[in-house]
């Protein structure tokens, strides 16, 4: 399931009307010093350990094998972490 940019942003403004910040929202600790490769390997961990969606995965291999799926990196990145955030706040 697609996270939507409006889905994505009315959980940033949720948040944001309780006095969180833009980093605390997606997870990032603040002032601590805290490498991005330190954030990625974090959220690496985070995205690793989420249940899989057997039905999607299936889907995908299939059009991975017939060549039909293409993905960019920011794309794969942008969905991962789209979707930690959306499973995390519950929408």
């Amino acid at each position: 399931m697609r996270i939507s940019d409006e889905q994505m942003k009315k959980v940033v403004a949720r948040r944001k009307e309780q006095g969180q910040t833009q980093d605390s929202i997606l997870g990032l600790r603040e002032g601590t010093g805290e490498s991005s490769g330190d954030i990625v390997a974090r959220l690496t961990k985070r995205i690793a350990n989420m249940p899989e969606r057997e039905e999607l995965v299936a889907e995908l291999k299939a059009r991975i094998e017939a060549g039909t799926y293409n993905p960019t990196g920011e794309e794969i990145a942008d969905a991962m972490i789209r979707r930690a955030i959306a499973d995390e706040y519950s929408l």
